[in-house]
């Protein structure tokens, strides 16, 4: 059975199937055993797959800004990621 591209899909994703997807991805583009085409179709799909990563995890760090700025108790400070 043929996956269906990221793009064809008509329901996005959860973020942790993504996640998981694109690890997949990862490792098969890593053991350097996939044909050129195939290779640069699973790259594409693992762009997509990172886009809609990000996408979901910016909209999830504005809904966290959102909820500390109607708190009036809790400050609001500039997320700031710590780096790997």
């Amino acid at each position: 059975m043929a996956k269906k591209k990221i793009s064809d899909r008509q329901d996005p994703l959860s973020f942790e199937t993504s996640l998981t997807e694109l690890e997949q991805i990862v490792t098969r583009l890593e053991s350097g055993e996939l044909p050129l085409e195939k290779a640069l179709s699973e790259f594409e799909q693992g762009i997509q797959l990172a886009r809609q990563g990000q996408k979901a995890l910016q909209q999830a760090e504005q809904r966290v800004q959102i909820l500390l700025q109607t708190d009036d108790h809790a400050p609001l400070d500039n997320f700031t990621p710590e780096d790997k």
